[in-house]
């Protein structure tokens, strides 16, 4: 399966920009940050989630507490990930209960992953209130979940893959419209 760049829909400014909004809507929302913490969905929610709380830290002079999930065992096609599914750890050092907990991941497509990260949360313990950012929501839900803060909508065909790269995983930050070649 081979991939070809179709469209660049965010370059390195536009993501700022989408985290920069996205961090001044979470400060709003939550009329401070005295009681959130930001916890990354693994892989590229994770960086994103350090980002939103370098923001936060600027405007607020306080950075709240920043976790990262794996949600590998949650999900619901892990029978089709292969035998061995890799999974990494879940590094959330800090109590949720009473908190309000924003994930933070790349992309909404399903439902799915979002679904599985508020399993995983669960079993940390009893958050106050759970939201969810995202960069991008691509539309195509299967369940009803949609984020509170969205960096952007991008409507895209079931045929297009959507790619958030960051800096840290993929030595770039921009997001692609990718679609499959024939």
């Amino acid at each position: 399966m081979q991939l070809r760049d179709k469209n660049v829909i965010m370059d390195e400014m536009d993501m700022k920009r989408a985290l920069t909004r996205i961090s001044h809507e979470i400060i709003e929302a939550n009329k401070g940050v005295g009681d959130i913490a930001l916890v990354g969905i693994r892989r590229r929610g994770c960086p994103l989630a350090y980002r939103l709380a370098d923001q936060i830290e600027a405007i607020e002079g306080t950075r709240p507490p920043v976790g990262l999930l794996d949600i590998t065992l949650y999900r619901d096609d892990l029978t089709t990930l292969g035998t061995q599914p890799e999974v990494h750890r879940t590094e959330v050092y800090f109590d949720i209960t009473d908190l309000t907990v924003v994930l933070v991941d790349d992309v909404i497509y399903t439902g799915r992953t979002a679904r599985a990260a508020m399993d995983a949360l669960m079993d940390l313990g009893r958050p106050r209130r759970i939201q969810l950012a995202v960069l991008i929501d691509r539309g195509h839900r299967e369940l009803p979940i949609k984020p509170d803060f969205v960096g952007k909508n991008v409507p895209t065909s079931r045929d297009e893959i959507i790619s958030v790269m960051v800096e840290e995983i993929d030595s770039d930050n921009k997001v692609v419209i990718q679609e499959l070649m024939n």
